[in-house]
C-alpha cells in the first residue's frame, strides 16, 4: 500500500510540474506569442486592403478600358487595337503597361501576340504570347498554336513543332485537328515522317467528322 501511496504522489508531483512548465512557456514567450498574432493580423488587414482597395479598382478600370481595343481586334484593326482604338480608350499595349498584374492585363497580352502575328511582326508575336498566362481550354490551344504559326514564319521548326504539339494536347472540336493538320504538314516538311503520321492518324481516329480528315488520308497516301 505505502508504494501505491508513493508513485500517486509521484503522479501527483508530475502532473504539477508539468503544468508548473506549460505555465512558464507562456510566461516566457508570451509578448513572442502576442507579437505574432499581431503580425498576422497586420498581414491579413494588408492583404485584404490589396485586394479591396487596390487590385478590385484597377481590375474594374483595365475592364472598362478594353472594351474599344477588343472591338477593333474583332474587326480585325490589328494596329488600331494595339495604339489607338479611339474614343479616349487605351490600346492592348498601354493595359499592359498601365494596368500590369490585373487579369485584364495578361488578356491584352495574348490580343497583343495574336495582333502582331496577324501585322507579320513575328517576333513581337512571340514575345507577348509568351509572357501571356493562359487558361481554360480553348485560349491554351489558341495561344500554342499561334505560337507554332510565329515560329515557323520565323524559321524555328522545332519550336513550331514544339508549339503545336501542346496546340494539339487537348480534345477540342475545329480547333485540335486543325492545329494537327499543320503539325503533320509541318513535321513532313522537316522530314519527320512518324510524327507527321501520328498527327494525321490521330485526324483520322479522333476528328473523322473534321473538314481536316479527308486531307489527312491524302498526306498518310504521300507519306508511304
Amino acid at each position: 500500500m505505502a508504494q501505491r501511496r508513493n508513485a500517486g504522489s509521484n503522479d501527483i508531483v508530475e502532473v504539477r510540474s508539468n503544468k508548473k512548465s506549460t505555465g512558464n512557456f507562456f510566461e516566457d514567450y508570451q509578448m513572442t506569442i502576442i507579437g505574432a498574432a499581431a503580425a498576422l493580423i497586420i498581414l491579413f488587414g494588408i492583404y485584404l486592403a490589396y485586394q479591396y482597395l487596390y487590385k478590385a479598382p484597377r481590375e474594374k478600370a483595365a475592364s472598362e478600358q478594353i472594351f474599344k481595343a477588343e472591338q477593333q481586334f474583332f474587326k480585325d484593326s490589328f494596329a488600331l487595337a494595339l495604339e489607338a482604338p479611339g474614343a479616349g480608350y487605351d490600346g492592348f499595349l498601354d493595359i499592359i503597361d498601365n494596368y500590369g498584374g490585373t487579369k485584364t492585363a495578361n488578356l491584352a497580352k495574348y490580343y497583343a501576340g495574336i495582333s502582331y502575328l496577324n501585322l507579320g511582326r513575328f517576333e513581337d508575336a512571340v514575345s507577348y504570347l509568351s509572357s501571356h498566362r493562359e487558361s481554360g481550354n480553348v485560349t491554351p490551344i489558341t495561344k500554342y498554336g499561334a505560337l507554332g504559326d510565329a515560329y515557323s514564319e520565323l524559321g524555328n521548326f522545332d519550336k513550331a513543332l514544339n508549339a503545336y504539339g501542346i496546340a494539339t494536347s487537348g480534345d477540342v472540336d475545329v480547333l485540335t485537328p486543325y492545329y494537327l493538320h499543320k503539325l503533320g504538314i509541318l513535321a513532313q516538311r522537316q522530314g519527320k515522317k512518324d510524327q507527321a503520321a501520328k498527327a494525321f492518324n490521330r485526324i483520322k481516329t479522333d476528328f473523322a467528322a473534321s473538314d481536316e480528315a479527308a486531307d489527312a488520308s491524302k498526306y498518310l497516301g504521300m507519306l508511304k
